[in-house]
């Protein structure tokens, strides 16, 4: 074989290996991958059941309910459309989490539509300030 037929060879190798490697890559990041949704995105297409996604938008006022177990709670997460998303958590939420805010929560949805989370990631606004600063610029009038 000439070199020249040799290298093409190696170089038509390389980039079959390179391709498969990255096929590989993409199909565990596929099982792996949470999708985001908005309440009224899952009103126009509800994701499949066993399928971990993410849902987002804001705790609904007043919808904020704890269990008698003391760590489940129940909430409703809005957005601007009129669709809502019942939700139901098991564990210790976030200290920035509460009714009004905005929360994204990672979990699979039910049969009978209520999303059941397993993590909650409460959102705050740009100018949230942690409240040992807050605390600190209210005393002394300033940040020091």
């Amino acid at each position: 074989m000439k070199a020249k037929n040799q290298r093409l060879a190696l170089l038509l190798l390389a980039i079959v290996a390179v391709l498969i490697a990255v096929l590989l890559a993409m199909s565990a990041l596929k099982d792996q991958a949470a999708y985001f949704y908005a309440p009224g995105d899952v009103a126009k297409a509800a994701p499949a059941l066993d399928r971990a996604v993410r849902i987002g938008g804001m705790v609904k006022p007043g919808s904020l309910r704890r269990a008698p177990d003391g760590v489940t709670i129940h909430f409703t997460v809005m957005d601007e459309t009129p669709h809502i998303i019942a939700v139901r958590f098991t564990g210790i939420p976030p200290d920035l989490f509460r009714e009004g805010s905005g929360v994204v929560a990672e979990g699979r949805f039910q049969r009978d539509g209520l999303f059941v989370a397993d993590e909650i990631l409460a959102k705050h606004d740009e100018n949230y300030m942690p409240p040992q600063l807050a605390g600190a610029k209210h005393e002394s009038g300033s940040l020091k």
